[in-house]
């Protein structure tokens, strides 16, 4: 999955998040559903650059609240 900003770092992710941005998830090129709840895995930073960072991430109410 990937973030609706595309991070260049994971601290950068994580900073925003701790600074009470709003960032949702989504699936590159429609596959499967979007979970709005739970846990899932991200990575950045977005396709075609090769991914650096990898995070499990908390959403709730389709927003990012934690970042492992």
């Amino acid at each position: 999955m990937y973030t609706s900003r595309n991070f260049k770092t994971k601290k950068a992710f994580k900073e925003a998040i701790l600074a009470g941005e709003k960032v949702t998830v989504y699936q590159p090129a429609g596959i499967g559903e979007t979970p709005t709840d739970g846990i899932v895995c991200c990575e950045g930073p977005h396709y075609p650059q090769p991914h650096t960072w990898y995070a499990e991430v908390t959403l709730a109410n389709g927003y990012v609240v934690k970042v492992k």
